[in-house]
């Protein structure tokens, strides 16, 4: 009906004014996305592809204009000026500040979060580690230094250059641990920075980041040290901080 000439393109007068009066259930975090789409606008027209991709959320050129000309024209102190928030919905917002270094994307994030999927990949990580942990101290009545009992060099967990034909074991190893100061100090790292990560980029990413750092390790070793054998899931809270890192650095 806006466009009985059927180009395409529809003014953005028009188009502001549809955002407004539309009787469509818009979350703010679009509705401020479409406005921005409108004002940043050289030519004075929206085409319909680039509405379509803006509310798909594909990063076109169109979501990255919305996204340049909404940091510039929208407000910033939106998020944390709100009150009355649920403990959930105020983790999710610290999660946004912690992990996103764009307001925009960080008010986009906000309200587009969803409770499913939890950030599960990283919690049931730990939790295997504790429970690894418990049972091999409960079995060798041993909780420091663990490594130097025979029969804990024995699991099949553990990984070693000598062992290294058998293949699972360059992963299998980050459930072990020497003694409570390495798994408390790994399970803090991965719950305080690996299930915000998770949170924000999925379980797919964060996943394929902290088994690549447990590989790394044990290819690592394979390398310098011949005789050594390894334990502990250090490989991937390296990666995880090197992650974070990045968000830091922007």
């Amino acid at each position: 009906q806006l466009d009985p000439e059927n180009t395409g393109f529809i003014g953005v007068e028009t188009f502001a004014s549809l955002v407004h009066s539309h009787e469509l259930p818009l979350d703010p975090a679009k509705l401020d996305m479409l406005v921005a789409l409108a004002q940043g606008n050289d030519e004075g027209q929206v085409c319909y592809q680039e509405l379509v991709d803006l509310i798909s959320s594909k990063r076109s050129s169109s979501f990255k204009r919305a996204i340049a000309n909404g940091q510039r024209a929208l407000p910033r102190d939106v998020l944390l000026d709100q009150t009355g928030l649920g403990f959930y919905k105020r983790f999710v917002r610290y999660v946004a500040y912690e992990i996103l270094p764009c307001e925009m994307d960080r008010r986009w994030y906000f309200y587009q979060h969803r409770t499913c999927p939890p950030p599960v990949f990283m919690a049931a990580v730990t939790l295997t580690q504790i429970i690894v942990f418990l049972c091999y101290g409960a079995r060798l009545n041993k909780w420091v230094l663990q490594t130097y009992h025979p029969e804990y060099m024995k699991s099949p967990l553990i990984y070693h250059p000598g062992h290294r034909a058998r293949a699972w074991r360059f992963l299998t190893y980050m459930f072990m641990h020497v003694g409570l100061e390495q798994l408390g100090f790994n399970a803090l790292l991965q719950l305080m920075i690996g299930v915000p990560l998770e949170m924000v980029h999925g379980i797919l990413r964060i996943s394929f980041l902290y088994l690549a750092g447990v590989l790394a390790g044990s290819l690592t070793v394979s390398i310098t040290d011949m005789r050594a054998p390894l334990v502990g899931g250090s490989g991937g809270v390296y990666a995880l901080c090197s992650a974070h890192l990045a968000n830091v650095v922007m």
